[in-house]
This record gives C-alpha cells, structure tokens and sequence, in this order.
C-alpha cells in the first residue's frame, strides 16, 4: 500500500467515515488563531470540543465558533469534566443540541467521558458503562474514554459503544503509551469476531513518535489536544502528528519483520564472491 492509498483509508465510526485517523482537540491553545491553523496543519477532519469546560467566548470576545469551519470539520462534542453519569448524559444532549443548530453531522455522537476525580482524570468504569447503556438508548453513537483495562473495554463494547478509547497515558500527562501490552489485549478482545471495530488511543501523547508507535499497536486512530496545543511551537507539532498518524499507520499495513534474539545477514548468502582471483 503506497502513501497515498493510506491516507484514502477511512476510519468508520458509527455513521461517519473519517479521512484522516488523527481527531484532534481545541482547547488550551494560547490563541483562537493557533488553534485555526494547528487544525488545518494537523489534517484531520474531526475536532472534539469540551461543551461543559470549553469557553466559547474569550476574554478578547472572540468566539471559538468563529474560527472553526463546520462545514469542513465533523465535530465530536465531549463530557469532559463529567463526574457522574447524570451529569455525562445531560451534557451529551447539549452538545447534540448544540450541534443540531449549526446544522454539523455531529450531532449524533458523542465522546463520553465519565471521571473518578481531579487528581487522577481517570474514568470511573462503572458510571462510565451506565452512561454509555443510557446514551445508545437515546440514540447517541458513543465513543468511550476508558482506562486501557481490557476487561473494562469488552463491557463497554458491550454495552454498544460505537468505539472504546484507551488511554496511552493520563490526561495531559504527555508520556505516550505506557502499557502497549494491554492496548494489544484491548484490540485482541474487542476486535474478536470483528476486525471493523474502531478502537482509537486517547491521551497522554506527547510526542509524534507516540502517535506512531500506538498506530504501529494496531489501533485506528489517535485523539489527542495537549500534545499540540502546549508544545513549543504548536504548528510544527501539528504537522509532525499529521506525519506521524499516517507514517504509522503505513507501517502496521506493512507487517513488521519479527523480532529475534540474534542479528540475520541483511545480504544474500548463496552467490557470493569467497575469493578474489590473484
């Protein structure tokens, strides 16, 4: 598969089909302006948008909408800084709302996410199945954050989200993918008998090479916003995400050669020249 064809392979999730594997956050840029341009370098077609923390309006005036172009991007409305299922739901539906208005296909999903506490942002496993039960009952085409706990994921898919997320890392912590064992065993179960079935790393990317090595696990996509929206310089960083979410998937569709224990000729050992003549 050649690059190209790479990056016409679309991710399906519930009824939209993504051209880009990357979906990327817009929160915490220093300015509406970097976040426009970090969106566009970074390719992606997806942007998730916090409905209960984001600010709409800053402090200049300056309205987040204004700076984003919903007829190109398909928004992915979240329940950020959720702590109970209730709380999840009721924001889900006001971001469905919200979204109904400006008339973007996202309405119909949501990512959910359910906390344990503030220290952590880890996701409480059992609000977050409740929520999860309660929005497929509504209609809602839900995205999972979840620990990278294979257990916890087989139970989300089965309580009918359209993608379980596992995390590589905590929430802003920027240290990659920390268990890519269990991440393996995640897609192990949750692919079973479904080789289709999205699954897609969130949080704790830091670095492009993190987006590479968790597309290289196997997964179908990276969402991430901390990893842009405070590096250095933001706008080379969403180009190297871009790169890195398309050079990693290439690889894992390239089957990697095994791993050994001690090192193989790279050159052809029949027909080689043993002898010089004199």
């Amino acid at each position: 598969m050649q690059l190209d064809e790479a990056i016409e392979d679309t991710l399906a999730i519930g009824n939209h089909a993504l051209r880009s594997r990357l979906i990327v956050g817009t929160g915490k840029y220093a300015g509406y302006d970097v976040m426009a341009e970090a969106l566009e370098r970074s390719g992606t077609d997806c942007i998730t948008v916090a409905v209960r923390r984001e600010r709409l309006i800053d402090a200049a005036g300056n309205n987040l909408l204004d700076f984003i172009d919903t007829s190109r991007y398909t928004l992915l409305p979240n329940t950020a800084g959720c702590y109970s299922a209730d709380d999840a739901v009721r924001v889900a539906r006001l971001g469905r709302e919200i979204l109904l208005g400006l008339e973007n296909p996202g309405a119909d999903w949501v990512k959910l996410e359910v906390l344990a506490d503030k220290k952590t942002l880890l996701p409480d496993p059992v609000a977050t199945i409740e929520a999860t039960e309660r929005l497929v009952a509504e209609g809602f085409h839900v995205l999972c954050y979840s620990t990278d706990d294979p257990v916890v994921a087989r139970r989300l898919k089965e309580a009918g989200a359209a993608s379980v997320m596992p995390a590589g890392s905590p929430i802003g912590s920027g240290q990659g993918i920390l268990n890519p064992n269990n991440i393996r065993i995640c897609l192990e179960y949750l692919k079973d008998g479904d080789p289709d079935y999205p699954v897609i790393v969130d949080a704790g990317v830091g670095a492009a090479s993190d987006v590479t090595i968790a597309m290289e696990l196997g997964v179908d996509g990276v969402l991430l916003n901390t990893g842009i929206a405070h590096a250095k310089d933001p706008l080379r960083m969403a180009d190297a995400m871009r790169h890195a979410i398309e050079a990693g998937r290439l690889s894992y569709l390239s089957g990697r050669i095994p791993k050994k224990l001690y090192a193989t000729a790279s050159s052809p050992t029949e027909g080689t020249i043993t002898s010089f003549p004199s």
